[in-house]
């Protein structure tokens, strides 16, 4: 298996660790209270999520890609 597919699959187990995270965090009491006051999640919630979505991507391109 290439390295490259290999740093792919790295990336979305990654992913699904920071989604994961993400998800959890965004379902805290403290994080839906925080929502409800402000209308938006924490700048932590939002960069595990956005991190996980941009790992995601660039490790299923990776995966996906051909040579």
């Amino acid at each position: 298996m290439p390295h490259v597919k290999i740093t792919g699959l790295l990336l979305l187990i990654v992913a699904a660790f920071l989604l994961y995270f993400g998800f959890n965090q965004a379902d805290s009491a403290v994080e839906k209270i925080s929502e409800t006051l402000t209308g938006k999640y924490s700048d932590e919630t939002m960069s595990y999520l956005i991190g996980g979505v941009v790992a995601a991507c660039i490790g299923l391109y990776l995966v996906i890609k051909r040579k």
